[in-house]
């Protein structure tokens, strides 16, 4: 019952202020994957391998019946976060490894190979983030200039455009966005802003 209590009051809380803001915000693995990004800008490696972003909501489904299956935690086994944790905990284990492999994915395969594609986690959180009650808000987006430093600041872009270039609600609902306030820092001309469903 206890655990149940718990995973309740962080999904609620995930809920309220946007379930991937976890990885904007909270997740280690960041360091790793921002470095390979840092490093992509830095060697000019700009070519990307088309992934399916597909491919993490059925790392979830099978982590999830694989969960059921053997009444453990399964995805733990595997869990770049978790083992980024024990890796700084023990200095030793395979942790390392699976580290470097996420490193170099994001490095030469794609830029946020992991985060955007392949983490299970993010999946979770995105799923939990449609539903979110604090959002990005393109309130004042006729005074955008397309300059596009929201776009090349963004570890999401695709969520950027239906609030941005859209006709409807100035919002970004898109249960990718990260609520990370980057396109909001980086606007020159203050386009976003952050919100709530309440006041778009």
């Amino acid at each position: 019952m206890p655990a149940v209590i718990g995973a309740a009051l962080v999904a609620g809380f995930y809920l309220l202020v946007g379930g991937r803001a976890y990885c904007g915000w909270v997740c280690p693995v960041n360091v790793v994957t921002d470095a390979a990004f840092w490093l992509r800008e830095k060697l000019g490696l700009t070519r990307d391998r088309k992934l399916d972003k597909r491919t993490r909501i059925y790392i979830l489904i099978g982590t999830l019946i694989a969960s059921v299956l053997t009444g453990t935690i399964a995805w733990e086994f595997v869990n770049p976060v978790s083992m980024l944790q024990r890796a700084f905990i023990t200095g030793i284990g395979v942790g390392w490894v699976v580290i470097l492999l996420v490193f170099f994915l994001d490095l030469f395969v794609s830029r946020r190979a992991w985060c955007s594609h392949l983490c299970p986690v993010g999946a979770f959180y995105g799923v939990i983030g449609r539903a979110s009650l604090v959002r990005v808000s393109a309130r004042h987006r006729e005074a955008c200039t397309d300059c596009g430093a929201c776009f090349n600041i963004c570890p999401e872009p695709h969520v950027i455009v239906p609030a941005l270039k859209g006709k409807d609600s100035p919002l970004i609902l898109h249960g990718d966005c990260q609520n990370c306030g980057g396109c909001i820092d980086s606007c020159p001309v203050d386009v976003f802003a952050m919100t709530t469903r309440l006041r778009p």
